[in-house]
């Protein structure tokens, strides 16, 4: 049986205990795009409770903007940022009694990896350095997976239920129309096409070939639990089994 991880941008400020019993893994903001040490404490309690991996979803320093908005930032910079906020999920799961599955850049961040291989090694070299039993989550065919292979951490690569492609594998930028689907259906059907063929269609009618070990659910949308649900049920039904990566 193959297998899919379904994984939840999560500690957000949205509603999580929602989403959280119909997925396998969990990216905990780290309290600079959005949440906060109570906030992630809540969210490892929850992945606990429904057994779900944790992992920690660093971010560019940019609240105001959710960490959405692109930045000059040198790969230094990013090394130690994003090794910082692991550390502060990493301690915050620790004291809870979890231990840390995988890391997921959030937003920009992940964007920007995606396509700069500097970027992306600094990520790399940062959860490296933090422990080498991490997973890298990555934009399939993106630098980042190159970055992590590179670096030897195991990595997933991931697809995107809800968000359009382009033509060169990368995602449309959520400031132009339709970048998001907005309909559940569309949504799940676009899933299970990664997810049983390897493949996608571009904004553009090109048809893209996508090896996915994972699968994305935003966390933030207004009906993200009954996406989450249904998304689960449909893929259950197609045959899959959804579980991360090596956790147990």
């Amino acid at each position: 049986m193959k297998t899919i991880d379904l994984n939840a941008d999560l500690g957000e400020g949205y509603d999580d205990a929602t989403v959280m019993p119909y997925i396998s893994s969990a990216n905990v903001a780290c309290g600079v795009h959005a949440g906060d040490a109570e906030t992630m404490r809540r969210t490892v309690e929850l992945c606990l409770q429904h057994g779900v991996a944790v992992g920690a979803h660093p971010s560019l320093p940019d609240r105001e903007g959710f960490g959405r908005r692109e930045m000059n930032i040198p790969p230094d910079q990013v090394y130690a940022q994003t090794l910082h906020q692991i550390g502060t999920l990493a301690a915050i799961a620790k004291a809870g009694g979890a231990e840390l599955h995988h890391v997921k850049p959030h937003g920009a961040l992940y964007n920007m990896a995606a396509r700069e291989r500097a970027l992306a090694d600094a990520i790399a070299r940062a959860v490296h350095d933090f422990d080498p039993n991490l997973v890298l989550v990555g934009l399939a065919g993106s630098a980042s997976i190159e970055a992590a292979r590179a670096s030897g951490l195991d990595c997933a690569q991931e697809g995107f239920c809800d968000r359009r492609y382009r033509a060169d594998g990368s995602l449309s930028p959520r400031s132009q129309a339709g970048a998001v689907i907005e309909d559940i259906g569309r949504a799940i059907e676009q899933a299970l096409s990664i997810a049983t063929r390897g493949e996608v269609v571009a904004d553009d009618g090109t048809r893209l070939r996508i090896a996915a070990d994972t699968l994305c659910v935003h966390g933030d949308r207004l009906d993200a639990g009954e996406f989450a649900r249904g998304l689960r049920e449909a893929l259950e039904q197609a045959g899959l089994r959804v579980a991360a990566p090596g956790h147990t």
